[in-house]
């Protein structure tokens, strides 16, 4: 079979790389350029053939090979393709220490976009495993994409932090994230989006039946000319004296009539509609 043929020519690959990589009284010298390709293409190889342990070893060989030749950036492409496959396995420990190792070498690099978004990735692998520690990792990455100054670069990290901290059902930190967010997007001029993170925040303290924080940050959100002056300024006012009310009608009607709540992020629009 074509498999049991990718599966020989992996092993035979392997056995060739671990050769140039071993000293003997008659070798005194390792080859780690050759070695480093035939790990990956050996890898590869034990990818075709469904030998997926065999194909995460390879890759993290191929990484080991990589460093050793200074190569920082193409070892951290190879954890990172170790990483997808131990999630495939189910290994997520692995999952975690490979990414997070991807990201370290991505900053050996001075790229802190690709260190970021090797986070998000492993964040991403972990959301259903280890859902607390995706969040750290989601965070960890907005973080670094800010102290660089580049939180544009890091909007769909926080949306997906933000919609798994309401699936975990911590509403204060994902109206937490929400209003990074909004400071973020204020900082990147994206006033469109600045508006929904704040309108968004608002909604989330308010399902979190707290009203005075909702308040709170609609009083703070108030000084901000492009909230105060568009549709998601007017829809916050409308909610929050609605809900000062007890007018659920009232609730319902402006969900229902809203221009701006369909465009939020569907995990907000969703939480509104259960009022």
């Amino acid at each position: 079979m074509a498999s049991d043929a990718k599966l020989r020519d992996a092993d035979e690959l392997i056995k060739k790389a671990n050769k140039l990589t071993k000293l003997s009284f008659f070798k005194w010298s390792t080859d780690w350029s050759s070695a480093t390709a035939l790990y990956e293409q050996a890898a590869m190889a034990y990818k075709l053939a469904k030998q997926l342990e065999k194909a995460k070893d390879a890759y993290v060989r191929a990484a080991e090979g990589q460093e050793k030749l200074s190569s920082p950036w193409q070892a951290a492409k190879d954890l990172e393709a170790a990483g997808a496959i131990a999630k495939e396995l189910g290994k997520f420990d692995e999952v975690l220490e490979l990414y997070k190792r991807a990201s370290d070498l991505y900053n050996e690099c001075g790229m802190p976009q690709p260190s970021a978004d090797a986070l998000a990735k492993g964040a991403r692998a972990l959301e259903e495993a280890n859902p607390d520690e995706a969040l750290r990792l989601y965070m960890d990455s907005c973080g670094m994409l800010e102290e660089e100054g580049k939180e544009h670069m890091a909007f769909e990290t926080y949306r997906a932090a933000m919609s798994l901290y309401l699936k975990r059902n911590r509403q204060l930190d994902a109206a937490t994230v929400l209003l990074r967010w909004g400071l973020a997007a204020d900082k990147s001029k994206a006033v469109h989006s600045q508006c929904k993170a704040y309108l968004s925040a608002i909604i989330v303290y308010l399902y979190a039946n707290d009203f005075k924080q909702a308040e709170q940050c609609y009083n703070d959100c108030s000084q901000i000319d492009a909230f105060m002056n568009n549709e998601h300024g007017s829809c916050a006012f409308d909610l929050l004296r609605a809900y000062r009310e007890g007018d659920s009608v009232g609730i319902k009607h402006i969900v229902k009539s809203s221009s701006v709540i369909p465009h939020l992020d569907h995990t907000v629009s969703f939480i509104i509609e259960l009022y």
